[in-house]
């Protein structure tokens, strides 16, 4: 059975497992859709298959109005790559290409940008700026469908350098006009838009999801000014402050077990622009990109894990919306909370107890950090040092074994603490941050190893 014939019959049983694996387009119809969409299977001779949305796209595919292909969960591939494909999907992700262009993702990658162009297509079907517009298409539509701003509003919003480029992608893309695309949106988010400020979002996911876990974890780590995490397990909220391209953000995600498919999320944020840049941050921090399959497989074969497996399914590791913070909270313990009251940056408009950013790396490189035990301020400086001056980069096209490098050549920084940093700043799956028994049948997933053999939170 080839590789096409096996994508077959995933469509054919409406497998959600591929969902963001692979598209499927439909030449009698000229539509593309998810793996899991519940129309009729069409005949095998229709169907072609393509990597991501944006090749569907680029072959004159439309988006299914039914399963809604553009939402999908990303593949846990790309997120778990290490190589220069991997780290310019992260990149396109946070919205690299539409504020630098395909130059700047090109430059911080190290390639040139006929290569990164060329291994693009090669891998995915579709170069940085076809990814960058099918991402496009997807912010407007949400915003279309759960805001009430103004059309042109939404076009500059989403990235798009007039409205003439939105009106034309959104009809390319939807086969429907902004119009009509609003006026088709869900039930839930017309009573959302009228129920509260803010960006209503349903962050998807793939499989199980072990919110109970990801939840406390967040709640025993959150750090004061920053971070809060109210209400009973169960019904929790977590939120925190974002710092981002075009001003501040503030995140909220709701706890929903037992529910499955998303979680509920609403951005607030002081510009629009932000929108793709902060629901990706939101994305890493809470693994929703995980193939929570894979990882059972792998890690269930394993005695030792088998029991831990099967009690908790949809293990994730969470990672950080913000790897420059999380590196320094790391490397700051205890006094995190301390150097974020002396250096941290007021919000313009606190909310409730998240009142602040945390410290930028230059503030905390040149600060006096009388706040921060003595043996704890050479190390803080060193990393905020390496941090603000770019020898060290933590990005989402960060070259994860440079930056390890990096890490580990800088004073007071122990192998244990460098890959703790490797593991949640740069979402590798494959880290043990600890001393610990390793096993290679864990490979390429050591990371949720760890998280399984963790204590409850």
């Amino acid at each position: 059975m080839t590789i096409e014939d096996s994508r077959y019959e995933a469509v054919r049983s409406r497998d959600a497992r591929f969902d963001g694996v692979f598209f499927f387009g439909v030449s009698s119809t000229g539509i593309y859709c998810r793996p899991s969409c519940p129309a009729i299977t069409p005949k095998r001779a229709n169907v072609s298959f393509y990597p991501t949305a944006a090749a569907a796209q680029g072959a004159g595919f439309r988006a299914c109005r039914r399963c809604r292909p553009d939402a999908v969960p990303g593949s846990a591939d790309w997120n778990a790559r290490a190589d220069v494909v991997g780290r310019a999907v992260r990149l396109i992700g946070d919205g690299v290409v539409d504020r630098e262009g395909v130059a700047g993702l090109a430059s911080r990658l190290g390639y040139s940008a006929r290569q990164v162009q060329r291994q693009l297509n090669a891998e995915l079907g579709a170069g940085p700026i076809a990814l960058a517009r099918a991402q496009r298409g997807h912010t407007a539509r949400v915003l279309l469908q759960t805001t009430a701003m103004q059309a042109a509003d939404v076009a500059f919003a989403a990235g798009f350098a007039s409205v003439r480029q939105f009106n034309e992608t959104i009809r390319e893309i939807y086969a429907a006009t902004p119009t009509e695309l609003r006026a088709a949106r869900p039930a839930h988010a017309r009573e959302a838009r009228a129920a509260a400020t803010g960006v209503p979002l349903r962050l998807a996911y793939r499989g199980p999801y072990d919110e109970a876990y990801v939840f406390g974890y967040l709640a025993a780590q959150a750090l004061p000014g920053v971070e809060k995490v109210t209400g009973e397990p169960g019904t929790r909220t977590y939120r925190r402050t974002l710092r981002l391209p075009h001003g501040a953000g503030v995140a909220e995600v709701r706890e929903r077990p037992g529910r499955g498919g998303w979680l509920d999320c609403r951005l607030h944020l002081d510009d629009l622009r932000d929108l793709t840049t902060a629901t990706q941050r939101m994305r890493r921090l809470f693994d929703l990109d995980a193939d929570p399959y894979a990882v059972a497989e792998r890690l269930g074969a394993d005695p030792a894990l088998a029991e831990r497996v099967a009690a908790r399914p949809g293990v994730r590791a969470p990672g950080t919306a913000d790897p420059e913070e999380l590196a320094l909270r790391t490397v700051l313990g205890e006094s995190a909370a301390a150097a974020v009251a002396a250096y941290g940056e007021r919000l313009a408009h606190p909310r409730g107890a998240l009142t602040h950013h945390f410290p930028r790396p230059a503030d905390l490189a040149a600060a006096e950090l009388a706040e921060v035990p003595p043996g704890v301020r050479a190390p803080v400086r060193a990393l905020a040092a390496a941090l603000a001056s770019g020898a060290l980069r933590l990005d989402p096209g960060a070259d994860r074994d440079e930056a390890e490098r990096a890490l580990l050549a800088l004073p007071g920084m122990p192998p244990e603490r460098a890959a703790l940093i490797r593991m949640r700043a740069l979402g590798d799956p494959d880290v043990l941050p600890v001393p610990a028994p390793d096993s290679p049948a864990w490979r390429p997933w050591r990371t949720y190893a760890y998280h399984l053999r963790r204590p409850l939170p």
